[in-house]
Protein backbone atom coordinates (compact mmCIF):
# COMPACT_ATOMS: atom_id res chain seq x y z
CA UNK A 1 0.00 0.00 0.00
CA UNK A 2 1.50 3.11 -1.18
CA UNK A 3 1.60 6.04 1.45
CA UNK A 4 -0.25 9.22 1.50
CA UNK A 5 0.72 11.85 -1.46
CA UNK A 6 0.79 15.03 0.16
CA UNK A 7 0.13 16.32 -3.78
CA UNK A 8 -3.52 14.57 -2.50
CA UNK A 9 -3.33 16.28 1.00
CA UNK A 10 -2.63 19.44 -0.97
CA UNK A 11 -5.17 19.19 -3.60
CA UNK A 12 -7.94 18.03 -1.35
CA UNK A 13 -6.68 21.30 0.89
CA UNK A 14 -7.49 23.44 -1.91
CA UNK A 15 -10.96 22.25 -2.87
CA UNK A 16 -11.55 22.60 1.02
CA UNK A 17 -10.66 25.97 0.30
CA UNK A 18 -12.64 26.99 -2.55
CA UNK A 19 -15.92 25.08 -0.83
CA UNK A 20 -15.38 27.14 2.55
CA UNK A 21 -14.94 30.39 0.62
CA UNK A 22 -18.14 29.63 -1.88
CA UNK A 23 -20.33 28.79 1.25
CA UNK A 24 -19.64 31.71 2.83
CA UNK A 25 -20.20 34.14 -0.61
CA UNK A 26 -23.28 32.29 -1.45
CA UNK A 27 -25.02 33.01 2.31
CA UNK A 28 -24.03 36.88 2.06
CA UNK A 29 -25.65 36.91 -1.88
CA UNK A 30 -28.23 35.06 -0.08
CA UNK A 31 -28.82 37.30 2.94
CA UNK A 32 -28.06 34.86 5.38
CA UNK A 33 -25.36 34.71 8.03
CA UNK A 34 -21.98 33.55 7.28
CA UNK A 35 -21.28 29.94 8.43
CA UNK A 36 -18.99 29.52 11.82
CA UNK A 37 -18.03 26.24 12.50
CA UNK A 38 -19.45 24.63 16.21
CA UNK A 39 -16.58 24.94 18.70
CA UNK A 40 -16.74 21.10 19.45
CA UNK A 41 -15.79 20.69 15.57
CA UNK A 42 -11.85 20.86 16.58
CA UNK A 43 -12.17 19.58 19.75
CA UNK A 44 -13.59 16.27 17.87
CA UNK A 45 -11.04 16.20 15.37
CA UNK A 46 -8.15 16.49 17.71
CA UNK A 47 -9.77 13.07 19.16
CA UNK A 48 -9.87 11.32 16.20
CA UNK A 49 -6.12 12.28 16.33
CA UNK A 50 -5.46 10.59 19.99
CA UNK A 51 -7.34 7.85 18.97
CA UNK A 52 -5.31 7.04 15.75
CA UNK A 53 -2.48 7.40 17.20
CA UNK A 54 -3.39 4.75 19.55
CA UNK A 55 -4.96 2.35 17.04
CA UNK A 56 -1.72 2.68 15.42
CA UNK A 57 0.92 2.47 18.83
CA UNK A 58 0.41 -1.49 19.07
CA UNK A 59 1.26 -2.15 15.20
CA UNK A 60 4.28 -0.03 15.63
CA UNK A 61 5.26 -1.76 18.58
CA UNK A 62 4.85 -5.40 16.69
CA UNK A 63 6.88 -4.04 13.70
CA UNK A 64 9.23 -3.08 16.70
CA UNK A 65 9.45 -6.49 18.20
CA UNK A 66 8.77 -5.12 21.28
CA UNK A 67 5.04 -6.32 21.95
CA UNK A 68 4.99 -10.04 23.46
CA UNK A 69 2.61 -11.74 20.44
CA UNK A 70 2.12 -10.54 16.57
CA UNK A 71 -0.31 -8.40 15.50
CA UNK A 72 -3.21 -9.27 13.50
CA UNK A 73 -2.65 -8.14 10.33
CA UNK A 74 -5.90 -6.84 9.41
CA UNK A 75 -5.99 -4.62 12.54
CA UNK A 76 -2.94 -3.33 11.26
CA UNK A 77 -4.64 -2.89 7.66
CA UNK A 78 -8.09 -1.33 9.58
CA UNK A 79 -5.35 0.97 11.12
CA UNK A 80 -3.21 2.31 8.27
CA UNK A 81 -6.83 2.53 6.38
CA UNK A 82 -8.15 4.78 9.07
CA UNK A 83 -4.80 7.08 9.12
CA UNK A 84 -5.05 7.31 5.64
CA UNK A 85 -8.91 8.33 5.54
CA UNK A 86 -7.86 10.86 8.60
CA UNK A 87 -5.59 12.83 6.94
CA UNK A 88 -7.50 13.10 3.79
CA UNK A 89 -10.41 14.36 6.20
CA UNK A 90 -8.11 16.37 8.15
CA UNK A 91 -6.84 17.95 4.77
CA UNK A 92 -10.47 18.53 3.89
CA UNK A 93 -11.30 20.41 6.78
CA UNK A 94 -7.97 22.05 7.16
CA UNK A 95 -8.85 24.10 3.72
CA UNK A 96 -12.40 24.75 4.52
CA UNK A 97 -11.54 26.56 7.54
CA UNK A 98 -9.09 28.33 6.02
CA UNK A 99 -11.59 29.24 2.74
CA UNK A 100 -13.67 30.68 5.49
CA UNK A 101 -11.20 32.57 7.22
CA UNK A 102 -9.84 34.02 3.98
CA UNK A 103 -13.27 34.79 2.95
CA UNK A 104 -14.25 36.66 6.21
CA UNK A 105 -11.13 38.45 6.60
CA UNK A 106 -11.90 39.86 2.83
CA UNK A 107 -14.65 41.58 4.02
CA UNK A 108 -14.54 45.23 4.63
CA UNK A 109 -16.69 44.88 8.09
CA UNK A 110 -14.15 43.27 11.11
CA UNK A 111 -15.59 39.88 12.25
CA UNK A 112 -17.15 39.03 15.11
CA UNK A 113 -14.08 37.36 17.68
CA UNK A 114 -15.78 34.33 18.06
CA UNK A 115 -15.65 33.45 14.33
CA UNK A 116 -12.37 33.82 13.56
CA UNK A 117 -11.26 31.94 16.47
CA UNK A 118 -13.49 29.35 15.53
CA UNK A 119 -11.67 28.89 12.10
CA UNK A 120 -8.60 29.49 13.10
CA UNK A 121 -9.37 26.43 15.31
CA UNK A 122 -10.87 24.63 13.05
CA UNK A 123 -7.89 24.71 10.82
CA UNK A 124 -5.29 24.04 13.70
CA UNK A 125 -7.30 21.03 14.69
CA UNK A 126 -7.06 20.00 11.02
CA UNK A 127 -3.89 20.22 10.37
CA UNK A 128 -2.79 18.39 14.26
CA UNK A 129 -5.28 15.45 12.74
CA UNK A 130 -3.13 15.30 8.99
CA UNK A 131 0.30 15.38 11.14
CA UNK A 132 -1.27 12.33 13.66
CA UNK A 133 -2.39 10.83 10.78
CA UNK A 134 0.48 10.84 8.64
CA UNK A 135 2.63 9.56 11.61
CA UNK A 136 0.28 6.70 12.39
CA UNK A 137 0.87 5.95 8.55
CA UNK A 138 4.25 5.72 9.27
CA UNK A 139 3.72 3.66 12.41
CA UNK A 140 1.89 0.64 10.25
CA UNK A 141 5.02 1.01 7.58
CA UNK A 142 6.87 -2.16 7.48
CA UNK A 143 10.55 -1.75 7.33
CA UNK A 144 12.08 -2.77 4.08
CA UNK A 145 12.66 -6.96 3.70
CA UNK A 146 15.78 -7.33 1.88
CA UNK A 147 14.08 -10.51 -0.07
CA UNK A 148 11.81 -7.88 -1.65
CA UNK A 149 12.49 -6.93 -5.29
CA UNK A 150 11.04 -4.56 -7.63
CA UNK A 151 9.34 -6.32 -10.74
CA UNK A 152 11.67 -4.38 -12.60
CA UNK A 153 14.92 -5.35 -10.58
CA UNK A 154 17.08 -8.55 -11.44
CA UNK A 155 16.86 -11.67 -9.92
CA UNK A 156 19.98 -11.96 -7.48
CA UNK A 157 22.51 -13.75 -9.24
CA UNK A 158 21.29 -12.96 -12.88
CA UNK A 159 24.73 -10.95 -13.49
CA UNK A 160 26.72 -14.13 -12.57
CA UNK A 161 26.15 -16.54 -15.79
CA UNK A 162 27.96 -14.11 -17.74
Amino acid sequence: MKRTSALVLVLLALVGGGAGYLVNQLLTVTGRATFAPSGYLPVLLVIIAVVVLLLAWPVRRSIQGKSAGRIDPFRAMRAVTLARASSLLGALTAGFGAGLLVFLLSRPVHPPVGSMVAMVALVASSLVLVIAALVAEQFCTLPKDPDDRQLDDPAPGADAGR
